[in-house]
């Protein structure tokens, strides 16, 4: 992986660098922090449900099967990195931070 952006390739696989909101309304990126993509979703942080509605909006915002989003790290922070197998499109707000 080269770079500091919060989206970046490494072979077919996306990984970025996210900072989450929970309880943050509906589902929706929000901008920047620092070198993180900002993402609020609208479930509580409690046993997980967060995390799953993360996963499922990137799922959804990038084309491809809940199984193909993968939550590699931050289970318990609102600091996390994810992983998404060969998206079938980007929204422009992860294409704009991407680190070409």
């Amino acid at each position: 992986m080269s770079g500091d952006g919060p989206c970046r390739w490494r072979g077919v696989t996306l990984v970025c660098n996210l900072r989450i909101q929970p309880r943050g309304g509906r589902d929706r990126f929000a901008g920047r922090v620092g070198e993180r993509l900002k993402i609020r979703v609208g479930c509580s942080p409690i046993d997980g449900a967060a995390n799953e509605a993360l996963l499922r909006f990137l799922s959804d915002q990038c084309g491809v099967a809940r199984s193909a989003v993968r939550l590699v790290a931050g289970e318990r922070s609102r600091n996390k990195t994810v992983e998404i197998e060969s998206p079938g499109k980007l929204p422009s707000e992860m294409r704009e931070c991407m680190d070409n």
